[in-house]
């Protein structure tokens, strides 16, 4: 992508400071349209691009949301869990066994960037909050 074309991506997208759930929601379609995307089929402009958008959305969730200080990846899982009511065989579609779900949810094992995309598509938050 010529500098240009860069340019005009971030004239139509905007990027800037997130202030409503509406500006959040609107970054976050914005960042999963590029998440999915092959790693190796990215183009840097598009990589920078995602870097950025998920850089605005953390930045929002870490002053909107009130979560531990210290909360890891899997702790902020079982505090979604718990929000929405889910129990571990709610998500077997994400991580494919009760095995593996537990051992996520009692930090034995780290979450994958397939299963941060498909919890931030769940939730509705960003990837980067399980990574």
């Amino acid at each position: 992508m010529v500098q240009s074309d860069y340019v005009k991506i971030l004239t139509e997208i905007k990027p800037k400071p997130i202030r409503s759930e509406v500006e959040k929601k609107h970054f976050l379609e914005l960042l999963n349209d590029l998440m999915s995307i092959d790693e190796d089929k990215l183009t840097e402009e598009q990589a920078n691009l995602l870097e950025l958008l998920a850089l605005l959305i953390e930045d929002y969730e870490k002053k909107n949301y009130q979560l531990p200080q210290k909360a890891t990846p899997n702790d902020i899982l079982k505090e979604l869990m718990a929000c929405n009511g889910l129990q571990q065989k709610d998500l077997l579609d994400i991580f494919g066994s009760k095995g593996i779900i537990s051992e996520v949810i009692n930090n034995k094992r780290s979450i994958s960037k397939q299963q941060a995309k498909a919890l931030g598509r769940r939730f509705n938050v960003s990837p980067a909050l399980f990574i």
